[in-house]
């Protein structure tokens, strides 16, 4: 993946960067592994406020099953709509697996609420 950002066509200051990580890449919750992943990205958004980055993973590299959470859906306007996900009970996760044309390239990703999960990221920036 290379660097590239995503835009909000409707509104110019709303957009998105998107970097590989560039490092390992676990996710944990209450001490078990999440995902495990070499391919991460960051997403850093700007639209009514800077955001805080946010660490995507490719669902091929969860390594334990997420509980889809029912009926739960939100729209964002530059990256599409989103479903959650929980484990043990509490909502941690979300994927855009509708994501609007420009936003493609988080397709087959996960995000988790660094809230409510510990991210860590190993090693030095490749």
């Amino acid at each position: 993946m290379v660097d590239t950002t995503i835009r909000n066509p409707d509104t110019d200051a709303h957009f998105a960067r998107i970097k590989p990580v560039g490092r390992r890449v676990r996710v944990h919750h209450r001490g078990r592994m999440l995902a495990d992943s070499t391919d991460a990205i960051r997403v850093q958004e700007s639209g009514h406020d800077i955001y805080d980055p946010v660490i995507y993973i490719p669902r091929s590299d969860a390594t334990t099953s997420l509980d889809a959470v029912a009926g739960k859906s939100t729209h964002c306007p530059l990256k599409g709509d989103a479903s959650y996900f929980g484990f043990e009970g509490e909502e941690i996760a979300w994927t855009y697996d509708r994501p609007l044309e420009g936003s493609q390239v988080l397709k087959g990703y996960l995000a988790f609420d660094p809230e409510k999960v510990t991210i860590e990221e190993i090693g030095a920036n490749a």
